[in-house]
């Protein structure tokens, strides 16, 4: 375990033991695929591919549909027909991560189960992460699967937060 690279970063994290619920966490890892997109999400791909997008500013219009991403949340919330997350059995805070790891700030696994796991990058635009692990002690942790999109911004956000420590420890912030 000595070769685990990690950062600091103050994650939440909600989990559960798979051995019970074990169908009704793959179908929600399913329906969250990259390919169940919002509607939003799907015109925004066919634009693109028809070359609907060509002329347009892409941090514009990436400003827009989060903005309407939004405002169909709020719509969801005021209407009370929000989709509803599955609830979690455990809540940890997350002390550090790595490109494949993490470990909470508190020992809540048990060694060698395999859990499903939940928790919200703080990027832009918000994204919640939905993952399998398997505990390596009862602290931490690595990642056995995960999609592909959420694996590019889980590195990308632990990229930076190993670079915001560099800058730490030379003393620039």
């Amino acid at each position: 375990m000595s070769d685990i690279w990690l950062v600091e970063a103050p994650l939440t994290i909600d989990f559960e033991d798979t051995n019970e619920r074990e169908r009704e966490f793959e179908r929600d890892f399913g329906t969250r695929s990259e390919t169940d997109d919002d509607a939003i999400g799907q015109w925004l791909r066919s634009a693109k591919a028809k070359g609907d997008t060509s002329e347009s500013d892409p941090v514009v219009l990436h400003m827009i549909v989060e903005l309407y991403r939004k405002m169909d949340r709020l719509e969801h919330l005021i209407l009370g027909n929000a989709p509803t997350r599955m609830v979690l059995a455990h809540h940890g805070e997350v002390e550090k991560i790595g490109l494949e790891h993490f470990e909470l700030s508190q020992p809540l696994f048990e060694i060698s189960k395999r859990y499903y796991g939940r928790l919200e990058l703080p990027i832009h635009p918000r994204r919640e992460v939905l993952f399998y692990f398997e505990a390596l002690s009862p602290t931490l942790a690595k990642i056995v699967q995960m999609h592909s999109k959420d694996e590019s911004e889980w590195g990308v956000y632990m990229r930076a937060r190993e670079r915001m420590m560099i800058r730490q420890l030379k003393g620039y912030e």
